[in-house]
């Protein structure tokens, strides 16, 4: 790497001309009147429970595969379990909701394997904005916060 003083480079670090000594570059400014609107593809948090049953599993297996999937997927909040059906609640970060729902129904099946979950089938899928997760927490008929974080039985 080549290290010069400042003011005497002749080529900006992407390759183009640098602006001379003392120089100031152009200012650009938004029309009066003009609002910023944020682009409507930019990601949003979505909050997911997933709910998955099947056949009887000894509970520390159980247990031990769903802190792997905890480990696997940092995002993850909570998880309850049974031996024989859990709940997972996280968050997501997506553009809509269906690319968070589609992540959601592949999470088990993609981790069947590496985290050793049973082989159960998803049940059930919710999947809420930021927004409306909130709003159901403050009036007290959401789910509430998940809390303690972690794996934990019913």
């Amino acid at each position: 790497m080549r290290r010069v003083r400042p003011g005497t480079a002749s080529r900006s670090a992407v390759g183009g001309p640098s602006r001379a000594a003392g120089e100031e570059r152009a200012l650009t400014s938004v029309a009066a009147g003009d609002r910023y609107e944020q682009p409507e593809d930019l990601p949003r948090l979505w909050h997911v429970t997933l709910s998955v049953s099947g056949r009887e599993a000894p509970l520390k297996e159980v247990r031990r595969a769903l802190e792997q999937l905890a480990h696997d997927h940092p995002f993850l909040l909570t998880s309850r379990y049974a031996n024989d059906h859990a709940e997972i609640r996280y968050w997501e970060e997506a553009r809509d909701l269906h690319d968070a729902a589609a992540v959601a129904l592949r999470l088990w099946g993609e981790h069947r394997q590496s985290a050793g979950l049973p082989p159960w089938e998803i049940v059930g899928l919710e999947v809420i904005d930021r927004e409306t997760y909130h709003q159901r927490v403050a009036e007290g008929y959401g789910p509430p916060p998940a809390t303690p974080v972690g794996v934990h039985p019913y």
